[in-house]
């Protein structure tokens, strides 16, 4: 029977999120019904609210989460009720020309559920249907997805460290460790040291990187970077991050640097701030509009690779244990992401701290004893 629940919605454009009751169906075949435990505060869910990814209003908001499968419909194997899952937007398909040629982390085909979350009734908007976030929509007590969408991990991880690989931290490490491909003795520079730039910067330390650099313009942000494994920080308002760069690794440049800002300027720095045969990896995300224009000699003359990477170029059930591994062994600081947790009621003032930088993540737990956090600590 389909259940009546609280979730976050934005109605309009710009409009400030709301909590409201939304129905949520039995799982199809195919798909699942998962009680959320905890759901991250991403800058994603930012830019749906403002209109920066569609116009397919109301949204249902969140998708860093992680939490327990309630129940499965007709077709699921691979996970079962009970288990213990973080939620991934990349449910492979197996069969599309990226999966075939053994690349499943381009996947061309990634599944969603069928169905669709309805606003309740006593709304003045009622039985209008919701878009899901990134297929997900996880700031509600229960969501609906597809199956593919669940990773089971240990349980034993905590909840609102765990639900951050679902996105940003996937995002950061992955473009490091994944497209970037750095490996021991590496030198590595990350331009934009938020919650996606210090993942990178953790990746880049666990892979073996002798020098990591970050880069950024607040020292509030280049202190939380040396935490992460930054062995050196330049801020760019004060010292040319290009040249700061080429004086650490003997005048060179980085073997591997992260863009996670998304910008034509800090594209340009990273760029020049590699060796010459260096990999630049984009991970931050630019608006429609931004444009980048370089020399063509010097695409020519410096060889390497110029990479993007959408969501760390990951593949769930391979990178997702692993990580809660390494987590759990004390060797992946995922905690140190999360700088509050907060209610079901309190993403809009996430939202304004997001904007002032003075959080990597807020994390909204929905549920208390599972999630094993303090609402507010």
């Amino acid at each position: 029977m389909p259940q009546t629940v609280k979730g976050v919605i934005a109605r309009s454009k710009g409009a400030d999120v709301e909590v409201v009751d939304v129905v949520v169906p039995d799982p199809g075949p195919g798909e699942a019904v998962v009680k959320v435990d905890a759901c991250g505060v991403c800058h994603t869910d930012l830019h749906y609210r403002e209109g920066g990814v569609n116009d397919e209003f109301p949204f249902l908001l969140g998708h860093e989460a992680a939490g327990t499968v309630e129940a499965v419909g007709e077709g699921v194997t691979d996970v079962q009720p009970g288990d213990f899952v973080i939620l991934n937007w990349r449910a492979v398909c197996g069969q599309c020309r990226a999966c075939a040629k053994g690349k499943p982390w381009y996947c061309f085909a990634t599944h969603n559920a069928s169905q669709k979350m309805t606003i309740a009734e006593g709304d003045e908007m009622a039985g209008t249907e919701l878009s899901p976030a990134l297929g997900i929509g996880a700031f509600i007590e229960k969501t609906l997805v597809h199956a593919g969408q669940c990773t089971k991990v240990d349980r034993e991880a905590s909840a609102v460290a765990a639900g951050l690989l679902g996105c940003g931290v996937m995002a950061g490490f992955g473009a490091a460790v994944n497209t970037g491909g750095v490996t021991r003795g590496d030198s590595v520079a990350v331009i934009g040291c938020g919650g996606v730039g210090d993942a990178a910067i953790a990746g880049a330390s666990l892979a073996g990187a002798t020098t990591v650099i970050a880069v950024d313009v607040d020292d509030r942000k280049l202190e939380t970077a040396r935490r992460f494994g930054a062995t050196h920080t330049v801020n760019s308002t004060e010292t040319d991050a290009v040249e700061a760069i080429q004086a650490l690794t003997g005048g060179n440049g980085a073997d591997v640097v992260v863009e996670a800002v998304g910008r034509p300027e800090t594209y340009q720095q990273a760029f020049y701030a590699r060796d010459l045969a260096g990999t630049v990896v984009l991970v931050g995300v630019p608006t429609p509009e931004m444009e980048v224009t370089l020399p063509l000699i010097d695409v020519f003359g410096r060889g390497g690779a110029l990479k993007s990477s959408w969501y760390g170029d990951c593949l769930p059930s391979r990178d997702f244990p692993m990580l809660i591994d390494l987590y759990r062994q004390g060797r992946f600081d995922l905690d140190g992401f999360v700088t509050e947790t907060i209610g079901i009621g309190d993403v809009e003032s996430a939202f304004a701290k997001m904007h002032g930088g003075d959080v990597l993540r807020s994390v909204v737990v929905l549920d208390q004893a599972a999630a094993g956090e303090e609402v507010g600590a």
